[in-house]
């Protein structure tokens, strides 16, 4: 049994061969990636020394050819910019990752100097990372990965494809309802939630938008006659949420309460001026409706300890 840094271990039941654990291998303690490994399990976040079994296999992470060596830019160390043949970049865009990285960095409210400091690499290179194409090496990612909570295959999308969700349950989860402050905070001023309607035959449908909070009103744009577009005059009910894969926790928040369609022009062009983003289904969206909640309830999934 080989590894590299980044690979999974996976442990599968002796009887159903169903995987029972896995974890992401995060310390080798031999050159030619033989046991033992220091594994950060998917189900407690905790890292173990572990010497695999018979019923364990590894999952590598990245196979293909060697990639040549980019150019350093400035402030890296060699280590920060050397590719090797073990670890190919694999289809990932360089851009993506930084634009990844930068957004989970700001999403968890560090600086880039703190998120340098925890990764052990240099705040020049870690903005290089996140404003230009660059091609990191894996060990630069793990290091990342391990400085803001999450894991190498997150940065490098791997799993855009798949529904939020998939790792293990935590072993002692508490599930706790969040206070109505804790919801709007949550809701923040802008993102992506989903709205709960009756299409027009009567169908309930489930649609993604792009939304806004302006005081304690949510706001969205869609066109006429669009599934979105039959919440205006309705109760409708509307929710955000948020999965931490790495941590297996996360929360979502339920809005309920009636719909409209904004008619006042000074109110449509405030919303306009004020939005963060256009939507990203792209198009004329100039109907905007906003949402007055009667209710505000939500849940938060963390370890009992927490």
């Amino acid at each position: 049994m080989r590894a590299h840094l980044g690979d999974q271990l996976v442990i599968e039941s002796p009887t159903t061969g169903a995987a029972r654990r896995d974890g992401e291998i995060v310390g080798l303690h031999h050159q030619d990636g033989t046991p033992p490994y220091d594994v950060r399990w998917s189900d407690t976040d905790e890292i173990t020394l572990v010497f695999p079994g018979p019923d364990a296999h590894i999952r590598h992470l990245e196979q293909g050819q060697a990639t040549s060596t980019p150019k350093a830019p400035p402030g890296t160390s060699e280590a920060e910019t050397m590719t090797t043949a073990a670890h190919p970049t694999g289809p990932a865009d360089a851009g993506d990752i930084g634009r990844r990285v930068g957004v989970e960095r700001r999403r968890r409210g560090l600086s880039r100097e703190e998120t340098a400091r925890r990764a052990r690499m240099s705040p020049d290179y870690l903005a290089y990372l996140e404003e230009r194409p660059a091609d990191p090496t894996l060990a630069t990612l793990i290091r990342l990965a391990d400085a803001l909570g999450t894991t190498v295959a997150a940065l490098r999308g791997g799993g855009i494809d798949l529904p939020p969700g998939q790792g293990h349950a935590l072993l002692h989860p508490r599930l706790r309802d969040l206070s109505p402050e804790e919801c709007r905070t949550l809701l923040s001023t802008h993102g992506v939630g989903r709205i709960a309607v009756s299409d027009s035959d009567g169908r309930p449908a489930v649609v993604p938008v792009n939304y806004e909070v302006v005081d304690d009103t949510i706001a969205f744009r869609t066109v006429p006659d669009s599934v979105p577009a039959a919440a205006a005059e309705r109760e409708v009910a509307f929710e955000v949420d948020h999965v931490d894969e790495a941590l297996s926790q996360g929360w979502s928040v339920l809005a309920v309460g009636p719909a409209s369609v904004v008619t006042d022009p000074e109110a449509v062009r405030r919303l306009t001026q004020q939005a963060h983003t256009t939507p990203w289904a792209g198009g004329e969206r100039e109907m905007w409706v906003s949402i007055r909640p009667t209710t505000l309830t939500g849940r938060r999934i963390t370890p009992a300890d927490q």
